[in-house]
């Protein structure tokens, strides 16, 4: 009988740690289909942005830009496929050396059974078991066996029942397996179809790069505006914050205060701890879009040798989307600058957001500001297809990059 234990207690902990592994990998295969989906949405909609640019026949960067967004999310696309054939693979190693394990343990176990079985059928007479008992050297002997006899039988029947259930784990863990390479199959497929669009989707992006380098003076024209309307923007931001800055020192003053940096009310400072605690969380300044510039410094995606500075990140939209505030706070200022449209600030205690190429602004300064709250409507360019908002965020006088902030789709 403990023979027969020993046996069996290895197939149970086979079994408990064959769940818990095909728990890990559920969880972790569901991960990357989540992600999947995410990127595959993220495609649809660039395709969508592509298509509304395309309508303008002249090439532009603003295309060059959405294609390149195309091919990153595509790029990261496969990327998730291979993780997610790595876990299968993984996944189907385990298994058949899980089924071999199983299977072993089932064969020892059906053989120490068959030997309970035939001594069972030996002794399996009334009288053998009576002169069993009978044979007890006292009354307490007696007890002992008889209960043995009890238990023996007992033990048998759960064993019998351990035996089918252990079966029919190994019977559900072939099947599973032969769905997995079902999956397996698929997932080949699906990835060498992305990569044959992911190459097509590059030699398109080299072909843009090439006739828009014949463009190569015009490009400089328009870059000159943008950062001609891009350092009037900084200007103005830090203009507003110089004197916020100042007026919040002033009103510190006078109620006995001294303080550095960015003073605050008690109001204030709780609106800037749950702005910075909401890190990673806050929604996107549109509905829907895909960042199309970083932040940061970067080169030029046509003109070799030339390096542009972003102050936040720019994400395309459809045309007519309208731009939302990423939280609760006090409209700072409206103002309009030439090349960045009608541009909305939105104090968040010591952060400052900042909302840019909007035709129409439906807020005032002064006014207190839901989060998702709309606060005007995206330009249009004319003859471009081309709507975006540009988005920074500051805390004091620092540029944050704004894509850390937002919620990471």
């Amino acid at each position: 009988m403990w023979r027969l234990k020993n046996k069996i207690l290895p197939v149970i902990c086979l079994v408990l740690f064959v769940l818990i592994t095909q728990n890990t990998f559920a969880q972790s295969k569901k991960d990357l289909e989540n992600k999947k989906k995410k990127l595959l949405k993220e495609i649809r909609l660039t395709n969508k942005l592509l298509k509304e640019t395309r309508k303008n026949k002249e090439l532009s960067v603003d295309e060059l830009l959405k294609l390149k967004s195309k091919i990153n999310s595509r790029s990261n696309l496969i990327a998730a496929m291979n993780s997610e054939m790595r876990l299968v693979n993984k996944e189907i190693s385990n298994s058949k050396h899980n089924i071999s394990n199983l299977e072993t343990e089932l064969a020892h176990l059906k053989k120490e059974y068959a030997k309970i079985i035939y001594y069972a059928f030996k002794h399996r007479s009334s009288y053998d078991k009576m002169m069993f008992i009978f044979a007890s050297k006292d009354i307490n002997q007696a007890y002992k066996r008889l209960k043995y006899i009890q238990q023996y039988s007992e033990y048998r029947k759960s064993q019998a029942n351990e035996i089918v259930k252990t079966q029919a784990t190994l019977e559900a863990k072939i099947n599973d397996l032969t769905q997995t390479n079902e999956e397996k199959t698929i997932l080949v497929s699906m990835e060498e179809q992305e990569k044959q669009n992911l190459a097509i989707e590059k030699a398109e992006q080299e072909n843009i790069v090439q006739k828009l380098q014949g463009k190569e003076q015009e490009l400089k024209k328009q870059l000159k505006k943008k950062e001609a309307a891009k350092r009037k923007m900084q200007k103005a931001i830090q203009r507003i914050i110089e004197e916020e800055i100042r007026k919040a020192r002033e009103a510190a003053k006078k109620s006995g205060k001294t303080s550095k940096g960015f003073p605050m009310t008690p109001e204030a400072l709780k609106l800037s701890n749950s702005f910075a605690s909401n890190k990673g969380k806050l929604p996107w300044p549109v509905k829907q879009g895909v960042i199309t510039a970083q932040f940061g410094k970067h080169p030029h995606p046509v003109l070799a040798g030339i390096v542009i500075n972003n102050n936040g990140i720019d994400i395309s939209t459809t045309k007519g989307s309208t731009s939302r505030a990423i939280f609760n706070g006090v409209v700072s200022s409206v103002a309009i600058i030439p090349g960045e449209g009608k541009v909305v600030m939105v104090r968040h205690g010591e952060y400052l957001s900042v909302y840019s190429y909007m035709s129409e602004v439906f807020v005032s300064k002064g006014d207190k500001i839901d989060i998702k709250q709309d606060l005007g409507v995206l330009i249009n360019e004319a003859g471009k297809s081309k709507t975006q908002v540009h988005l920074e965020i500051w805390k004091g006088m620092t540029k944050l990059n704004p894509k850390y902030w937002i919620f990471r789709k």
